[in-house]
């Protein structure tokens, strides 16, 4: 359903191959692609398109795709003076309806708390949509169609094995006291609130390789040191989020930064531009001011004790009546199952969950290189060069496949070296631990159907379309910004997100700007990840939204609820002292952006510190 592929095998003296693909649906108005295959510069047989805005349209020998628009639903006839290739008819759909798979999924997951029914209700409507309005083709199409190939996608299989094998993991050191030697050793130093919460910071930021490693790996390993403390499930979800896609978009080597990197090379290199774009990246990164900016208000919070808002009624309930989720929420990983997996009489030794979770790290950092190393380096490539290459082939998810299953047999071999448990009672941990994930990898199958479907009826080209005129160069950092925040959270992905801005936005910022070494250039670049970022740590429908809340035992809800206020304060604030100034003054010297942070982060602490409340001192409702 998503897409019509047509072939024509041309026989005789020409004897090459014609692959036709036409998109089954288009937005009435809005550029959509025709890609082919197998028409060589060579062919002297000229090919039109029919049916399209300003037809005919020629096809360019040597090219591979062609933009055209579709006013009405005329077939589209693709063929030469000798031949027809092809003639189909998509479905031509009215732009706004694009942005209903998302916003459905949203506004019932905000009202009804029911996640998986939300997504599914946002993938069934696209599929109507698709399915000429029919709801029985629609309701069977985003099961037999979408979410199988979800399932069925083997990057997203990695995923779920993953965090079955990572669930498993957990189960297993929680079993053998490790977690709860975590939570004696740390204790010593984190004796309150503040400490505990600046710990779990920190250890968001160390973790700054993979988001996904981020979030599973500081979340599972932390909540039962904030569970001591009363730090509620959305605040350490809170700090898990705010720590995982911010650092892994501004660290210095990352599976984001070599994503965003290479789109931004292929970009650059379309407009006849051949430079480094890794020193591009890192010039950028100064100018991620909601990523850094998300960064720092985690730690002003956890300083000042202070919250609003929801976040503020979820930690006064934890604190003050010991009431770590909300009564009738539906955390994604479910702590009923481990109740009986507690250390009994057993030493309660730190080292082995700390062991373990090292080895998780080391596997991925390992993995990452022997899953992205070539097989041969181009000759005087320096040292920076080769990591490059290798991060930008590795596979993240099979190295987070292979650690967690490497950490959990050194995790059974630790346990019954010591005595502390028996094979039974490891692998029994084991598999109450995976299955406590079940309902975090439903939603994961069923968000990643909804991306899906957001693609195939164009939603991210229509926010694109609409918003593009607009833009003036002054107004690129902080427009690119807002527009990445909203595809980003309408779609749940920031890959996704960044792979449709930069090859639009780049070409057009050099068009207005002239100068790729222009700040205003930078900064737009910058503004297109940490808008990506914006999306992918609040839409409810992000996979990182739902690690999040998964490793912390959190409502995912609950967590979109809360942390929603503090990302959109955090965005004015990122838009008024960071891009506005800069696409404004085109050219500024350090110290004036050492100014703008200043002027951020005090803004930031003086809203903080007059329309926040303590918690340790509020009085419980």
């Amino acid at each position: 359903m998503k897409r019509i592929i047509l072939t024509m095998i041309l026989l005789g003296s020409i004897g090459w191959s014609q692959t036709f693909t036409v998109p089954c649906a288009v937005l009435k108005g809005i550029p959509f692609n025709i890609e082919w295959e197998g028409y060589s510069p060579q062919s002297s047989e000229i090919i039109q398109i029919y049916g399209v805005e300003g037809a005919p349209v020629t096809i360019t020998p040597g090219a591979e795709t062609v933009s055209v628009r579709k006013l009405d639903h005329a077939p589209i006839v693709i063929k030469s003076e000798q031949r027809v290739f092809t003639e189909t008819t998509p479905s031509v759909i009215p732009g706004w309806l694009s942005l209903a798979p998302p916003l459905i999924a949203i506004v019932l997951a905000l009202l009804t708390k029911e996640m998986l029914l939300s997504l599914f209700a946002g993938i069934w409507a696209g599929v109507t949509i698709l399915a000429s309005y029919n709801p029985i083709k629609g309701f069977y199409g985003a099961l037999d169609t979408y979410v199988v190939e979800s399932i069925a996608n083997p990057g997203h299989a990695t995923i779920i094995l993953f965090s079955f094998g990572f669930g498993g993991l957990i189960g297993l050191i929680q079993r053998n006291g490790g977690l709860a030697g975590i939570v004696n050793v740390t204790s010593k130093y984190a004796k309150n609130r503040r400490r505990g919460m600046i710990t779990t910071g920190l250890m968001g930021v160390f973790v700054f390789f993979d988001d996904y490693a981020n979030s599973l790996l500081v979340g599972n390993m932390m909540r039962p040191f904030t569970d001591k403390l009363r730090i509620s499930r959305e605040k350490l979800s809170y700090i898990v989020d705010s720590t995982a896609a911010p650092m892994a978009s501004v660290g210095i080597i990352s599976t984001w930064i070599v994503f965003a990197m290479s789109l931004l090379d292929g970009a650059l290199k379309e407009q006849g531009i051949h430079t480094n774009a890794y020193l591009y990246f890192l010039a950028s990164i100064p100018f991620s001011f909601y990523a850094i900016l998300a960064l720092v208000f985690v730690f002003i919070n956890a300083i000042q004790g202070r919250d609003f808002g929801p976040m503020w009624h979820a930690e006064v309930r934890a604190f003050h009546e010991g009431k770590l989720i909300r009564d009738g929420s539906q955390p994604l990983s479910d702590d009923s199952m481990m109740k009986d997996m507690l250390p009994k009489n057993i030493p309660l030794r730190w080292y082995n969950a700390v062991l373990p979770i090292l080895t998780v790290v080391l596997v991925t950092i390992l993995g990452m290189i022997v899953s992205g190393a070539p097989d041969s380096y181009p000759e005087n490539a320096t040292f920076t060069e080769k990591a490059l290459m290798v991060i930008d082939g590795s596979d993240s998810s099979t190295a987070l496949l292979w650690a967690s299953f490497t950490a959990a047999v050194i995790a059974l071999l630790l346990s019954l070296s010591q005595r502390l448990i028996n094979m039974r009672e490891a692998f029994d941990s084991w598999f109450k631990g995976a299955r406590s994930m079940a309902l975090a990898v439903m939603i994961l199958i069923l968000a990643w159907a909804l991306g899906a479907i957001c693609s195939s009826v164009m939603t991210a080209d229509f926010i694109v379309y609409h918003t593009q005129d607009i833009i003036s160069p002054a107004l690129l950092p902080a427009l690119t910004f807002i527009v990445a925040a909203a595809i980003s959270f309408a779609t749940g992905t920031s890959y996704g997100t960044m792979s449709i801005l930069v090859p639009l936005i780049v070409p057009l910022t050099i068009l207005l700007i002239g100068d790729i070494e222009n700040i205003v250039f930078i900064a737009t670049y910058a503004a297109i990840i940490s808008g990506a970022v914006f999306g992918d740590h609040c839409s409810p429908i992000s996979d990182t939204t739902i690690l999040s809340s998964l490793a912390s035992g959190a409502d995912n809800v609950d967590h979109v609820k809360t942390q929603m206020p503090y990302a959109l304060l955090v965005a004015v604030v990122a838009i008024i002292f960071g891009y506005l100034p800069v696409g404004y003054l085109g050219h500024m010297h350090y110290w004036v952006g050492l100014m703008l942070y200043f002027a951020s982060i005090s803004a930031l602490w003086i809203v903080l510190r007059y329309f926040g409340k303590p918690v340790e001192s509020a009085l419980s409702r």
